[in-house]
């Protein structure tokens, strides 16, 4: 995943949000595949920059650390390029697995909530605009880091359906799951997104919302496709 600069004319824009649970991170690393452009997980710098201040003992509450923190995360993915989660190494370490726990989840909501964190990281965020093109997954891709993107979808499902479609992926990874505390999580999630003072979710007035709740994975992917190829007609994929 190589990062670099360019305005939109020169390097497309898709932005994937929508709410924890939605499918935007698989369908997002499935659209890039089709497509042959990079993607960026923004998330991913969020519960980066959570489990390092818990790492250097940085509290989740302490703004200003948190952003210098930010600004110097070393920070690598590498693989990732046939749909497949990448590995993400923080300061030379395989954290991919801690990456994806709910209390790294729930850390990365506490942290992007303040200001002066989500500042620090939205350069960051758009310097993975590069040609062939980008694919952004997130929460505020579409409103806030680039409002500019040509294609813009909002993925949504229902908190049940986000719950147990995450009650299966820690299933499937061997990890301890419990699907009323999940549901639980979900919710209070939510609410922190979609509440929070700076950045919050929602879909840009411009995006295209798809319920996920009863569609299958293929006919999702397909449909954002559409979305590019609508956006983007010389785009093959």
């Amino acid at each position: 995943m190589t990062v670099g600069g360019g305005r939109s004319r020169e390097a497309p824009v898709l932005t994937l949000d929508g709410p924890s649970g939605s499918g935007k991170g698989t369908v997002s690393r499935l659209v890039a595949a089709r497509l042959g452009w990079h993607f960026l997980d923004s998330g991913a710098l969020y519960r980066l920059l959570a489990l390092a201040a818990r790492s250097r003992g940085v509290e989740l509450g302490d703004e200003m650390a948190l952003a210098r923190l930010a600004l110097e995360l070393d920070v690598r993915f590498t693989g990732g390029e046939d749909g497949e989660e990448p590995q993400v190494w923080l300061e030379g370490r395989d954290v991919s697995l801690e990456l994806r726990t709910e209390e790294a989840g729930a850390d990365a909501s506490r942290v992007a909530a303040l200001p002066a964190v989500r500042a620090a990281l939205l350069e960051r965020q758009r310097a993975f605009r590069q040609g062939p093109g980008l694919v952004a997954d997130g929460r505020d891709m579409g409103t806030v880091v680039f409002p500019d993107a040509e294609a813009k979808v909002f993925l949504d499902a229902s908190v049940g359906e986000r719950a147990l479609r995450r009650y299966n992926q820690l299933k499937r990874k061997g990890l301890r799951a419990s699907l009323p505390e999940l549901e639980r999580e979900v919710a209070e999630r939510d609410a922190r997104d979609r509440g929070r003072s700076v950045s919050p979710l929602r879909a840009a007035d411009d995006a295209v919302v798809v319920d996920t709740t009863s569609m299958a994975l293929d006919a999702v992917v397909e449909r954002v496709l559409a979305v590019v190829r609508t956006a983007f007609p010389e785009v093959k994929g």
